[in-house]
């Protein structure tokens, strides 16, 4: 290549970036901060970690198990649907206040196929209890155990077709990356804010000090107070939207610590006591299924589901009708 062609190569104007990375900038500049979308190199700092991130949660979602069928069928039959819930009902119970569900339901879409799909999520919780055990031909009462329990089922992101479900998934998964990072800022600019109000107590502090004795309390209080002014410069740098973009791209390389599935593998019977793996136990199963760290830091099982449309529908008139009847009581 001739020194003029590289030459005119290099000035050339830099490719429009594709539709995803031009809306996933859109979203930064309304879910993160406005301002920055006015710092200089703003789409060119970005442009790979974005991709990145995009990248991490596309394989994010691609790993969610399933989709698994959860109904009464399922409760009786699957062991990993059987420790979801309590009951069978419990399912009914789901589906029928499900506000998205309803809201899904309500769109002529819902109509176009008898299932649909959405991402399962509950929280895995475990209690202690004494409880009865048969040891070789003896029944032991009182034997501690642990149980394995689920609460806060909920269905996010519905839809007839799952490649819809898990497009809304993947965007979601983008955005509470976002969220998290917005959620550090506003910690950055509550503490600014705080700092703002100490540097002013303690100039006023001062200033009654300067006009009595003064003495060592005086020159304690200026130390304290260059100290107060320090950190609140070092707050307020940290907040300029170019040292901001540049942080929101470090954070976006490495969104796991954000954002991430971990493995989990235990070991109960039908009644959700844990057993050992491997223990010699006809009536335990190993369940396997990942857990979900988002922004709030709590823990969520995370899969996918296919649901009965009729069942679904059944479900929020028979929530609706039990609503209805306890209004009217």
């Amino acid at each position: 290549m001739s020194l003029l062609s590289a030459v005119a190569d290099f000035l050339k104007p830099a490719p429009p970036p594709d539709p995803a990375l031009r809306k996933a900038l859109a979203r930064v500049g309304e879910l993160v901060d406005p301002l920055l979308r006015l710092a200089p190199g703003f789409e060119h700092r970005l442009g790979g970690p974005l991709e990145h991130a995009l990248g991490y949660c596309d394989g994010l979602v691609a790993a969610l198990p399933g989709p698994i069928d959860i109904n009464r069928h399922a409760f009786a039959n699957d062991p990993l649907v059987h420790a979801l819930f309590a009951t069978a009902d419990d399912i009914d119970q789901m589906l029928g206040r499900s506000q998205a569900v309803r809201d899904f339901l309500a769109e002529p879409c819902s109509w176009d196929s008898d299932h649909f799909y959405a991402m399962f999520a509950a929280r895995r919780q475990q209690k202690k209890q004494l409880g009865m055990e048969q040891q070789g031909e003896v029944i032991r009462n009182d034997v501690p155990q642990l149980v394995l329990y689920f609460s806060g089922q909920t269905l996010i992101e519905p839809s007839c077709e799952l490649d819809n479900t898990l497009h809304g998934l993947r965007s979601k998964a983008f955005e509470s990356l976002l969220h998290t990072f917005q959620a550090h800022l506003q910690v950055l600019r509550h503490e600014r804010e705080g700092l703002r109000n100490d540097v002013s107590v303690e100039r006023a502090h001062l200033t009654v000090l300067r006009g009595s004795s003064g003495g060592p309390a005086y020159e304690v209080g200026t130390r304290h107070l260059a100290e107060l002014d320090a950190q609140l410069r070092q707050c307020a740098e940290a907040l300029l939207p170019e040292h901001l973009l540049d942080a929101l791209a470090d954070y976006l390389q490495a969104p796991e610590a954000a954002l991430h599935l971990t493995p989990v593998t235990i070991t109960v019977d039908r009644l959700g006591v844990v057993r050992d793996e491997g223990a010699d136990d006809l009536n335990a199963h190993t369940l396997k299924f990942p857990e979900l760290t988002a922004r709030d830091r709590r823990l969520h099982l995370a899969m996918l589901a296919r649901i009965s449309r009729d069942e679904a529908l059944e479900a929020v008139e028979r929530v609706r009708d039990q609503q209805h009847r306890f209004m009217l009581i």
